[in-house]
């Protein structure tokens, strides 16, 4: 076997148990340590959509780490454990796995052109190497044959995965600091900016800034001015009780607010008027939020809920008109992954 070959199986192994047991194990802890199960600092958010409780859309036999829609309703989600990526034509419709173990255990975006990018490296060992040896891969996904090629190599353990409206990628590290950039024309830069932890990324509406998601020590919410990266600005900090909530995932709405979703707490909170509020609550574990696009399948409008359990759903707490769904909301798209 290959040093490479070893290496990769080594990673898949950590990642299998020593992740995953983490993260549980921190989810847990959150329930212990807090009274009456984890805090719900964030107050409920104002209601954008229908008072209903979220409603089960599709499952996977997997930890689900990523999701993302086509602007043919069909959603795409990236499976931690297999390193596979599925196609869910519709809600209720059985999960297609469109490629075998690619390692797409990060997060994943649509290109306008209809492709599918994703991040790999998202395992214990190219997470905690990332900064000082980034040899993870970006891959471009064809959503029809589930033809694979390297679309950028040389990033840090791929986490989040955002794509701007200019067609610039950004992805994040959970287990270092690093932020990495893929410009249209190819040139990566693996440590673009730094942020402590980052997770969940995503991009302005204008491009002019990169948001991105602390999850642990202090977990928060930084806006990385495009300019001026050096100089990441923490924008929003989570209350002292939410210290483990473990905030992971992140997107926008139709009007370039963030979206978290959280592990611990089981909240989704929405980034409004300075501060943090909860969308939705009593959704353990969850991993990323997305919105849906087109008239079919995962439809605009309507928001979607990834998490470890393997079940995704739909959020009519988080529905808004179609007409909210501008074309820059949609394109910054974001990814996040576990908190381990």
């Amino acid at each position: 076997m290959r040093l490479t070959e070893k290496f990769h199986t080594a990673s898949r192994g950590a990642r299998r148990g020593v992740v995953r047991a983490a993260v549980l194990a921190v989810a847990a802890a959150a329930g212990v340590l807090v009274p009456g199960g984890p805090a719900h600092a964030a107050p409920a958010c104002a209601a954008t959509g229908p008072a209903a409780p979220p409603v089960q859309v599709a499952h996977l036999p997997d930890w689900v780490e990523s999701i993302a829609v086509d602007r043919r309703g069909r959603m795409f989600a990236t499976a931690y454990f297999t390193g596979r990526v599925y196609r869910i034509d519709a809600p209720g419709s059985a999960p297609v796995a469109l490629t075998g173990d690619i390692g797409a255990n990060g997060g994943i975006v649509v290109r306008p052109d209809g492709r599918l990018l994703v991040g790999t490296g998202n395992d214990l060992v190219h997470s905690l190497t990332g900064d000082v040896l980034p040899v993870s891969k970006l891959l471009a996904v064809d959503p029809e044959s589930g033809e694979v090629t390297t679309y950028a190599s040389g990033l840090g353990g791929i986490d989040g995965v955002a794509l701007a409206p200019d067609g610039t990628v950004y992805t994040t590290t959970l287990g270092g600091r690093s932020i990495g950039r893929v410009t249209p024309d190819g040139r990566v830069d693996p440590a673009w900016a730094k942020v402590a932890q980052p997770n969940g990324i995503a991009v302005s509406p204008d491009g002019s800034e990169v948001y991105v998601v602390q999850t642990t020590v202090a977990p928060g919410l930084y806006r990385i001015p495009v300019g001026d990266p050096a100089h990441p600005r923490r924008w929003i900090s989570a209350g002292a009780s939410d210290a483990l909530a473990l905030p992971d995932g992140l997107t926008l709405d139709g009007r370039g607010r963030p979206l978290i979703a959280t592990h611990a707490s089981g909240q989704i909170w929405r980034a409004e008027g300075g501060s943090l509020c909860a969308l939705e609550s009593g959704m353990r574990l969850s991993t990323q939020l997305t919105y849906g696009q087109g008239d079919r399948g995962f439809s605009a409008g309507r928001l979607y809920r990834a998490g470890v359990d393997g079940r995704i759903y739909e959020v009519p707490a988080g529905a808004e008109p179609v007409g909210e769904r501008t074309e820059s909301a949609r394109s910054a798209g974001s990814a996040g992954n576990k908190a381990g």
